[in-house]
């Protein structure tokens, strides 16, 4: 892997996870992901996180050459998660660094992960600087986004922002800048790492969004580590993005995901959505045998309200119904309908369980959910429209009152 000079002596040094397809249960299939790590050569060089420790001679090769002959004098470990410090241990040995500077809570972190005794270690406090020559290093805070040890690191002189997990994507690219690849795209990997992995914070993103500003921090580049980096006008943009994202505004839409034993909840979640479809609002059918709940969180990040929909499986609703209400709610998404609908055989628990679910997420149910026995029939298929009917006229109040 080869290095990127992304400014005047300053690097990408990072690896390229093509074939990965899944982070702790959030799918990236089929874009994978990349590790980014940086290095900044001044008086002192700097080294900004270090990659997953299988992709550690990817990195250790991009890093020799961005080196050349230079010394590694400082890391600065932004984030101790294994995917940006599983190589931490190795270069230690290797290069041993004058300093490894982190945010208190990293280093709690640090020594709970890697058990050293005598790295040096040195803690910098937020809005702390060091210099390292003609540039500067002003560190950042950001504590639960999306960790407890998370920092950023802003680099004046480069007008340079190093946002560890923040404003970052899962996509594996030859690319390195935002402006290289296709916009849409681009929005799409933003979201899906947003519903999936940032929206539980979504209050810390918006309190360190109004302290880059607050501070007048001019930034021209910003640097994740996962995905593509941003520059110029397109750094405006993931700003404003992630202001959008945090504030989960609704739009005119709804989701409605559902498993199915014998297909009649199945056929009750598409005469649901012809009520939705009818009543203006645009519907995302998503049956959980056919996507990943990862997927079903990208689409429900944005939309106003969401249908949950199973059969009365062992008194309860099915297992991948249960996952995804359990990944659902882990993830506390904000200003939401919702709706609880399902067939049964003798028992007839399931509507009863998803709306408990959906009522401990802080969600607003919808009528009083709507049960079938067996096979539904042309009276029940009106119920199911006349449900989409009512759920879409509270989406539409409740966009237009947001608007």
């Amino acid at each position: 892997m080869r290095p990127l000079e992304i400014k005047k002596d300053v690097f990408w040094v990072g690896a390229v996870d093509w074939s990965g397809r899944d982070f702790h249960g959030y799918s990236l299939s089929p874009l994978g992901t990349t590790y980014n790590s940086y290095l900044v050569k001044d008086e002192k060089t700097v080294l900004f996180d270090t990659v997953k420790a299988e992709f550690k001679d990817q990195f250790l090769c991009a890093l020799a050459q961005a080196l050349g002959e230079a010394k590694l004098d400082y890391i600065v470990a932004s984030h101790l998660e294994p995917d940006h410090s599983g190589c931490l241990p190795d270069l230690v040995e290797a290069l041993k660094p004058e300093k490894i500077f982190c945010s208190p809570m990293g280093e709690k972190a640090m020594k709970a992960h890697f058990h050293y005794r005598d790295w040096p270690v040195e803690v910098v406090q937020s809005g702390s600087e060091l210099s390292i020559g003609r540039r500067s290093l002003r560190f950042l805070e950001t504590r639960m986004l999306h960790w407890p040890d998370s920092m950023f690191t802003y680099i004046p002189e480069d007008e340079l922002l190093i946002s560890n997990d923040a404003f970052g994507q899962n996509w594996a690219t030859s690319e390195r800048f935002a402006d290289q690849v296709d916009p849409s795209t681009l929005k799409r990997a933003m979201t899906e790492y947003y519903a999936n992995i940032v929206l539980p914070f979504s209050s810390v993103v918006l309190k360190t969004l109004d302290q880059v500003r607050d501070l007048g921090l001019r930034v021209d580049m910003l640097c994740p580590d996962h995905g593509l980096m941003f520059r110029g006008p397109d750094v405006a943009m993931a700003l404003d993005a992630y202001r959008d994202f945090a504030l989960q505004r609704p739009e005119k839409k709804a989701v409605i995901v559902f498993d199915t034993m014998w297909r009649s909840t199945e056929k009750m979640a598409l005469a649901l959505a012809d009520g939705l479809a009818d009543g203006g609002v645009g519907v995302r059918v998503m049956s959980l045998k056919a996507n990943h709940h990862s997927a079903v969180m990208t689409e429900v990040m944005t939309a106003a309200a969401v249908a949950v929909g199973s059969p009365t499986h062992n008194n309860g609703v099915l297992p991948l119904v249960a996952g995804m209400l359990a990944y659902m709610k882990g993830l506390r998404p904000r200003n939401k309908l919702a709706a609880a609908f399902g067939s049964f055989g003798w028992s007839g628990e399931s509507v009863k369980v998803i709306t408990e679910w959906l009522e401990s997420m802080g969600m607003d149910v919808v009528g009083p959910g709507l049960k079938v026995r067996h096979v539904p029939e042309h009276r029940d298929f009106g119920q199911c429209y006349d449900l989409g009917r009512e759920l879409g006229r509270a989406i539409v109040e409740k966009v237009e009152s947001k608007a």
